[in-house]
């Protein structure tokens, strides 16, 4: 049931006679904040004139103290703006424009011992940045944060795209309801591939969380540089369509621990009647501070083969031994009986390291390759590994002298099994072990239940954690790529050695369990995405697993074409072609388009899109002479698509390579089946491409040479 009318008209009343406004700089939103007769903040957004969000309480509760709930009065208010563009050391695009209006509200409250609470509103043309500030004060100095009361309050039952709110994982497939239908609980529940799952309630969901109202309009609920402060999941009021801001508790019940001066992250509300717009937002990285790294030039964009999917699909193992009772201390690995399935010897990386030498990558992913796998998952044990010690059947010295002459980086995977604090107290000596070594990239992993115990992967602990993991790799100019972390928030941008993250459900579930629906990768662009590039690990070329095993079932839910045009529709500067060397080998026509494909970005263009269902986007490669990149994916319907290349210089003639799905394509059916065509196209072209169930098409455009006009004919 919806607020009674009373209550609304007499809102809507303190609102237009007490109610302080601002409108983005085109004015399509406006933003109204008030408060009420007793004090307590409220603000609403509008869109184009029609109310998006509706009057909505803003607060924090405290332990211990009065909490930052009503009895405010404002005294000062500021407006700003700015409009200024900045470079990115790595992105979407090489430029971006930060055009803002602001409203900074500056709040007392009413109290024996007044307070002093700032509101900054950042109003940008797609969407709402909002925070609340603490400034430094007479009467509060220290104070415990026990809970959030940030509202959402929507206009109507609109459709939502969502994963159950939890603390510890995001791994989840997307569920497409009316928020009235929400069933967290269920959900989780039917999630039993999930180790660490724990849903939170009912009606609780995480963030970015996408919604589609009837009038075709887009909202997206999410938060922006988080730092210092737990990961915010959201809580759907049971009578009305209002979700409230949802924080991870430590072991005692609070949620964040905080001294004056500081600030919340940003609360944002991105709105369009246009999805490619929210897939091309850039107000997220925007509401993030400038880069912090005096020196960037380190920091390089990679694409990388690894040990690492051969696990998953069962054909090597993480472990050397088959013994479950093993520990770092005490245990002698040389007396440890092989397994003989071990994945990370000294011989099988040299021959990932010439594969990629040959096929022109830049490095090397290599797990398994230090003690402790055979006894580190789901134990909660804290000595677990110690990140320098190699197994009997891998040399470090050899491998590093092996890749350095043949001009390949290493990856190394830090796996801490969650169990924080042993990484914490090593984590010095393993990075001045990777740097010595020549590793330049680490791969950290946080799979299981946290140590320190009643913490959770959201949690303010962790929260902090990771970045420090994040602020110590630049010390020592090492990239971090975070799996089974908290989703990312825009923090690359001051941060730029952030260079990925996992976050959300990859495709590393197609492996061993029911998999990710084709529909999955169409909506991660307009949710997990916003945040920041994620390790998806796409090019997966022996879709169907009973290749490797007759009894497996599993298989990558895609065709081959769309594992290709993953590699432009999900944005990553941390490509990794995920399939076994072997299976590229036999797809070396195929294979060329993942060699091809640029990982940093000039320009790009969200052509066509609709969340769950398709997406079409052009990438123009930075530093390379017209390049051009399209990937096009659908969900488990086929379609026919027009691309236009209008996008391309006019007066020139360029050779267009198609990677497309074989007319008999089909997921489940024929996922395998490929053809690739070649043109020529110029600035007039619009390519028709048609989309097998579940399929997708790549095209690789760059200016034609002079032999290639003579020999190839017009699209």
């Amino acid at each position: 049931m919806r607020r009674t009318l009373a209550f609304g008209a007499f809102l809507l009343f303190v609102q237009l006679t007490f109610g302080q406004s601002i409108s983005s700089p085109s004015g399509r939103l406006s933003l109204t904040f008030f408060l009420s007769p007793q004090g307590i903040p409220y603000y609403t957004l509008r869109f184009k004139g029609k109310e998006v969000i509706l009057p909505s309480r803003l607060g924090l509760e405290l332990k211990d103290q009065p909490s930052f709930l009503e009895n405010f009065t404002v005294i000062r208010t500021d407006t700003a703006s700015a409009d200024e563009t900045w470079e990115p050391v790595w992105g979407e695009v090489r430029k971006i424009r930060n055009s803002y209006r602001e409203l900074r509200l500056t709040l007392q409250q009413r109290l024996e011992q007044p307070r002093t609470l700032v509101l900054t509103f950042r109003l940008y043309d797609d969407g709402l940045g909002f925070r609340y500030e603490f400034p430094q004060q007479p009467h509060l100095t220290y104070f415990i944060l026990s809970d959030e009361r940030t509202e959402f309050a929507l206009t109507a039952n609109h459709t939502a795209f969502w994963i159950p709110g939890d603390f510890d994982t995001n791994e989840y497939v997307y569920n497409k309801t009316p928020l009235s239908d929400i069933d967290a609980l269920s959900a989780g529940k039917s999630a039993g591939e999930i180790f660490t799952r724990n849903p939170i309630g009912k009606r609780a969901v995480q963030t970015p969380l996408l919604m589609k109202t009837t009038e075709g309009l887009f909202l997206v609920l999410f938060e922006a540089a988080l730092v210092d402060y737990p990961a915010m999941c959201l809580t759907l009021s049971e009578r009305e369509y209002t979700f409230t801001s949802t924080l991870a508790p430590d072991a005692v019940g609070n949620k964040a621990y905080l001294q004056t001066p500081t600030r919340t992250p940003w609360r944002v509300i991105l709105v369009s009647d246009r999805a490619i717009e929210i897939a091309s937002s850039k107000t997220i990285l925007n509401l993030n501070e400038p880069c912090r790294l005096n020196d960037v030039s380190w920091i390089k964009p990679q694409k990388y083969v690894g040990i690492w999917w051969e696990m998953h699909v069962g054909r090597a193992s993480w472990s050397y031994a088959d013994t479950n009772s093993v520990r770092l201390t005490d245990t002698d690995w040389r007396q440890l009986k092989p397994n003989g399935r071990h994945g990370a010897t000294t011989e099988r990386t040299k021959q990932y390291i010439d594969f990629a030498a040959r096929h022109g990558f830049d490095a090397v992913l290599i797990e398994g390759w230090n003690v402790g796998w055979e006894d580190w998952f789901g134990k909660w044990k804290e000595e677990v590994f110690d990140f320098v010690t190699p197994y009997p059947d891998f040399d470090l010295d050899a491998v590093q002298k092996y890749a350095a002459k043949k001009g390949i980086e290493l990856i190394m995977h830090h796996e801490t099994a969650s169990a924080v604090t042993n990484y914490e107290r090593r984590i010095d000596e393993a990075f001045r072990f990777m740097k010595r070594y020549g590793y330049k990239t680490v791969k950290t992993g946080y799979v299981g239940r946290i140590i320190p115990r009643g913490e959770w992967h959201d949690g303010q602990w962790m929260i902090n954690h990771y970045l420090r993991v994040v602020e110590k790799a630049a010390q020592h100019r090492i990239l971090v790529n975070s799996h089974e972390s908290v989703r990312p928030t825009g923090l690359h941008r001051t941060y730029p050695n952030w260079i990925a993250a996992e976050a959300a459900r990859g495709n590393e579930f197609n492996a061993w369990s029911r998999g990710n629906p084709p529909e999955h990768e169409t909506i991660l662009p307009f949710t997990r995405l916003l945040g920041g590039p994620m390790d998806y690990t796409p090019g997966i070329f022996q879709i169907k697993l009973d290749y490797y095993h007759p009894e497996k079932k599993e298989q990558v839910h895609t065709t081959l074409a769309k594992q290709l045009a993953l590699y432009v529709t999900l944005y990553s500067p941390l490509q990794m072609a995920a399939d076994l060397p072997e299976n590229y080998e036999r797809f070396l026509d195929a294979f060329q388009f993942i060699k091809d494909v640029a990982v940093d970005w000039e320009d790009s263009r969200y052509l066509e899109a609709e969340p769950g269902d398709y997406l079409t986007v052009a990438r123009k490669a930075k530093g390379r002479n017209e390049e051009w990149f399209i990937g096009a994916i659908t969900d488990e319907n086929a379609r026919l698509i027009t691309v236009r290349l209008d996008f391309l210089q006019p007066e020139r003639t360029y050779t267009a390579t198609l990677y497309l799905d074989a007319p008999d394509a089909h997921w489940e059916k024929n996922p395998m089946a490929y053809r690739i065509e070649q043109y020529l196209v110029n600035y007039q072209t619009a390519l028709k491409l048609s989309l097998a169930p579940g399929g997708g098409a790549a095209v690789s455009i760059r200016p034609a040479t002079a032999i290639e006009e003579k020999r190839l004919r017009t699209y």
